[in-house]
């Protein structure tokens, strides 16, 4: 029975020296009293919205205190844009105003908590505490009670992928045994082709059941080592099981090199071949696929592009969820389990990076992937 104790809020807190805080205010004091109140956390400073977004957006933040009264974007507009990205980031409002309509609109834009100017040192200390507990238990309860309805939507998936091929191979030998099909007939054989296509499709899909046990095994800690970056993205385009239904595309690769960092090789290496897979596959009959890396001094940036057949815009969220399946080409037939993408972004997130997707229909999409340069290994 799952049961919440002052133990059970102790543990969840015991890790907070590995939680980052994002302090927003355009004033220089108060960022410098809030990273001083919170000095057992990791804290990072912005000084306005506009400039919060781009560490937001960077990856590796657990919470987010932000002024309301600020140039450029303000603490409202922020809340907004990031609760966009990300719904379950902690995002509490600082205002010196005891505006009620102020209020309702943060509350409305989902703000998490709010501290009042001047700043009670105790009281801002305490809110972002209670504030990260109480969304570690938040993520605690959905997963318990998403558990058995994953099991099952995971099931249901993999019984009607296997029934469509294994229902088709078994009427075409079931007419063969009884001698509805003359083996000698060029249809026939054609057909023939067709099934021999269906049953690597059915291992196909044993392989990848295979792949995502192995993936959902692997959770916890990373296992990290050195990675070169150039070296390794080029192996993982090269070596993409798409290519070979995929004649008319032409990869292109272009890596600045010794970009060496940190990395757990195997949830990394997942993650990209995903990204780098569907580029391959949702590609048109001809064109290009493009994955570059810039080293962009605190980031290595990567960006897969296609030509393909893109993605509809209000598709984009979603792509990132668990099962999800985006049937862009319209075919009706739409291959694989729909956890790729949702692994790979965990996984990235895990290295402390992020991911985004840009797309427009019959024109192609934009991956960009980020990874921190945090424990790179400097010669």
């Amino acid at each position: 029975m799952f049961q919440l104790t002052q133990n059970s809020d102790l543990a969840l807190l015991k890790d907070k020296e590995k939680k980052t805080i994002l302090i927003v205010d355009d004033e220089a004091v108060i960022r410098d009293l809030c990273m001083r109140a919170l000095h057992d956390y990791h804290a990072v400073e912005a000084a306005n919205g506009e400039e919060a977004l781009q560490i937001f957006e960077r990856g590796g933040i657990d919470a987010i205190l932000t002024d309301v009264m600020m140039p450029k974007v303000d603490g409202l507009e922020l809340l907004k844009r990031i609760k966009e990205q990300e719904p379950t980031m902690v995002v509490i409002i600082m205002t010196g105003y005891a505006d009620k309509e102020l209020i309702l609109k943060a509350l409305k834009a989902d703000a998490d908590d709010f501290i009042t100017k001047p700043l009670n040192l105790l009281q801002l200390k305490s809110a972002v505490d209670k504030a990260l507990v109480k969304k570690a238990l938040k993520e605690e309860i959905a997963n318990l009670k998403n558990l058995d309805r994953l099991k099952t939507n995971f099931l249901s998936i993999i019984s009607h992928k296997f029934r469509t091929p294994i229902t088709t191979i078994s009427l075409f030998l079931q007419n063969l045994a009884a001698g509805v099909y003359d083996p000698s007939d060029e249809m026939v054989r054609q057909h023939m082709g067709l099934i021999y296509g269906e049953a690597c499709y059915l291992g196909q899909l044993v392989s990848d059941l295979l792949t995502f046990s192995t993936v959902m095994d692997s959770g916890g800690a990373l296992r990290l080592e050195p990675c070169d970056l150039s070296s390794l993205i080029p192996k993982l385009v090269t070596s993409s099981k798409e290519w070979t239904d995929k004649h008319g595309v032409t990869p292109q690769v272009q890596v600045e090199p010794g970009q060496e960092v940190m990395l757990d090789r195997e949830k990394f290496s997942f993650a990209l071949q995903q990204v780098i897979d569907n580029a391959i596959k949702f590609s048109k009959e001809s064109g290009t696929v493009r994955v570059t890396l810039q080293d962009e001094g605190e980031i290595n940036r990567i960006v897969v592009e296609d030509q393909g057949i893109g993605i509809a815009r209000d598709a984009i969220p979603k792509v990132f969820e668990k099962f999800y399946q985006e049937d862009a080409s319209q075919s009706g037939q739409i291959r694989g389990f729909g956890l790729g993408l949702f692994y790979a972004r965990e996984f990235i997130r895990m290295h402390g990076g992020s991911i985004g997707i840009e797309s427009e229909p019959e024109l192609g999409t934009r991956v960009t992937i980020t990874i921190p340069h945090k424990g790179r290994q400097d010669s």
